[in-house]
């Protein structure tokens, strides 16, 4: 059968997904990471092989190629940071290029590219709930260069895998969960407990628990079409709703001011003018008001159809979450 190759398997989701394979029978699994954590080298005697080496590297990528038959690129950098454009661009662009070139040569029979919702769920009014078919908002998304290199990711994937390399793309949205020691996914959240967060935006969200998403890649390997999308997600909430669910959760009084877009994003930026012209991080980021301002709304049927992509109650992915955050980020148990 050959290797299976995860690249970026060291992140929130890649961490899950490499834990859950190894569970569910699996060996012969190459882990490729810049750096390798302690807990990957402890599962080398569950058949998990560590590969340190850079998605954007032609050498490192055809090293880690070696006997490999399958993919799950999860390599990415996740930021809201418009200086860091040209970083997402060359690993979420420039380094599926290299990879699905490399694994073309190598005969790799089949990629499950890691995506986002935001390439294709994003609207202004939340009327609508979009799925696989419909079209990328590019006149929303091309604001925001995280979701716009993960756009160009996808069209790159698709171009560089034609032939006899499959290529199939999971699209998950805010991934929620224990476990995000980069505090990828999940700050929006510590910031709410921190109550860093002054108000409340007037778009909405949808989020999925990172122990539902690994085991619908591992289905997506196994049973996902060639050239097809699927999005995973759990409910479409308004902030409000998922603000007023965090209070009753943490105890932590949500914010009560609720501002129309326009003065929210411009009150932002302000914001964020003043505290860079001092050289100090402000306390939110301008984009991530801007972006709340929309609704993240997705209908993931096709997932549950075809993958047996199934969400927990979103209770617990809170609850779990809240947990998560507050022991290792926030104090509680830290001297225990």
């Amino acid at each position: 059968m050959g290797k299976t190759l995860i690249t970026g398997g060291t992140g929130f989701l890649g961490s899950h997904l490499v834990r859950q394979l190894v569970e569910s029978g699996e060996t012969d699994l190459r882990v490729m990471a810049k750096s390798i954590p302690g807990w990957l080298e402890a599962m080398k005697e569950q058949g998990v092989e560590s590969f340190a080496g850079s998605i954007t590297s032609l050498d490192d990528v055809q090293s880690a190629l070696a006997d490999v038959t399958q993919i799950y690129h999860l390599a990415g950098r996740v930021s809201r940071d418009p200086s860091e454009q040209r970083a997402m661009h060359e690993i979420h662009i420039d380094g599926t290029r290299v990879l699905c070139d490399a694994a073309k040569k190598a005969e790799v029979r089949k990629i499950v590219l890691a995506s986002t919702s935001g390439t294709i769920a994003v609207t202004k009014n939340g009327a609508e709930i979009p799925d696989e078919s419909y079209p990328a908002p590019l006149e929303i998304i091309s604001r925001w260069p995280y979701y716009a290199s993960k756009f160009y990711q996808e069209r790159a994937a698709i171009e560089r895998c034609k032939g006899k390399l499959k290529l199939v793309i999971v699209q998950p949205s805010l991934i929620l969960g224990p476990g995000d020691e980069r505090l990828s996914s999940t700050k929006d959240v510590l910031d709410f407990l921190g109550r860093k967060i002054p108000t409340v935006p007037s778009g909405g969200l949808n989020f999925v628990d990172v122990r539902d998403a690994a085991p619908a890649f591992i289905a997506a390997m196994k049973k996902g079409k060639h050239g097809d999308r699927y999005l995973l997600g759990g409910p479409n909430w308004t902030f409000a709703k998922f603000f007023e669910r965090l209070e009753r959760i943490s105890k932590v009084s949500a914010p009560m001011i609720s501002l129309p877009g326009k003065f929210a994003i411009w009150g932002a930026k302000a914001m964020d003018s003043i505290y860079r012209h001092y050289d100090t991080a402000p306390p939110i980021e301008a984009t991530s008001v801007e972006m709340a301002e929309y609704f993240w709304y997705l209908d993931s049927s096709k997932a549950e159809k075809d993958l047996g992509f199934t969400a927990r109650d979103p209770q617990e992915t809170l609850s779990d979450t809240v947990s998560y955050l507050r022991k290792n980020f926030l104090g509680n148990g830290l001297f225990a």
